[in-house]
């Protein structure tokens, strides 16, 4: 069934949605370069991470295997978002089919959750290696982090499967232009019009059972690693367990104050510019996949030292 009809004299079409980029960019094609620019950096330090973990016998350690998951993560928001912002940007090919927009709906909310689930996990995973390093190793084999990885996928998967087919089953009858240059749920549902109390309080339910659930559990293992910390006799190990968490930390700085930042805007700041709605919005889904595998190759000596072996052995054979 074709999902069109008459609006003020006019016939809009929602076979197709229409993404925006950031105003006054319509006509020009800077914002595509800094968006090719994170796209690479994204694609190169996330596979760079993967391919040294992978080939690096004493990086497969749960904290490495967790941070293998957490690049997945990053690369698949990449590959699900960047294709259609570059073409806003570069090509101003603004349409979107109806279907791929609901696809690519789930794959964001769904990459988000995960992202989410897996800091939640390696939170746990720190505490484990603080609270008890004798049996850190014992305690999360690959078998345990392999089904953690797993059941924080299917969680992710479960909450976001319905999320399309609410849209779905919405009518349309107004603009069919979204706020941003990608789908999300809450964007397409403003668009509907019938009642959407449904799609509201679905959403809801999903982000506090998830996203809010997981910043309580990170919050309470982070207070359980200060009390373990503190136990610590010497003060040089003292700060020896606390360094081994700042990249989780800036991980998870990485993925929330984004988060936040976009929640805030959107809720309590409609009255700004459209500018900052789109420059929030395009940092939440761009920044943290850029700047992940920047803070663990930076803050974490072992990977750093194996990538320096790495491009030493490529200067040798050249």
């Amino acid at each position: 069934m074709t999902l069109t009809t008459s609006f003020n004299n006019s016939i809009v079409s929602h076979q197709t949605f229409v993404l925006v980029g950031i105003p006054g960019t319509e006509h020009n094609s800077w914002m595509a370069f800094p968006l090719c620019l994170f796209y690479v950096l994204t694609l190169f330090g996330n596979l760079t991470i993967l391919f040294v973990i992978k080939t690096e016998q004493s990086l497969h350690e749960p904290m490495y295997l967790f941070l293998s998951i957490l690049a997945c993560s990053d690369l698949g928001l990449a590959v699900s978002t960047m294709p259609t912002m570059l073409a806003v940007y570069w090509f101003d090919a603004r349409e979107i089919s109806f279907t791929s927009c609901l696809t690519q709906m789930f794959f964001i909310h769904t990459f988000g959750v995960v992202e989410s689930g897996i800091l939640m996990a390696m939170a746990f995973d720190r505490f484990v290696a603080i609270r008890d390093p004798l049996r850190y190793t014992s305690l999360l084999q690959n078998s345990v982090i392999g089904k953690t990885g797993l059941a924080v996928l299917a969680r992710g998967v479960c909450v976001c499967f319905p999320v399309p087919f609410l849209i779905k089953c919405l009518p349309f009858c107004q603009s069919n232009v979204l706020s941003h240059s990608y789908c999300l749920h809450q964007d397409a549902m403003k668009l509907a019009c019938a009642d959407t109390r449904v799609n509201v309080l679905y959403g809801l339910i999903v982000v506090i059972c998830t996203l809010g659930l997981d910043a309580v559990v990170i919050l309470l293992s982070y207070v359980l690693i200060l009390n373990s910390v503190l136990r610590i006799a010497s003060h040089t190990e003292r700060l020896k367990a606390l360094n081994t968490c700042v990249s989780h930390v800036c991980a998870i700085v990485i993925f929330y104050v984004p988060l936040i930042g976009v929640t805030v805007v959107h809720r309590f700041a409609r009255h700004l510019s459209p500018i900052v709605h789109m420059m929030m919005a395009n940092i939440y889904i761009v920044v943290p996949p850029v700047l992940n595998p920047i803070v663990y190759c930076v803050k974490t000596q072992q990977i750093r030292l194996r990538i320096r072996k790495m491009f030493k052995q490529k200067k040798i054979r050249s």
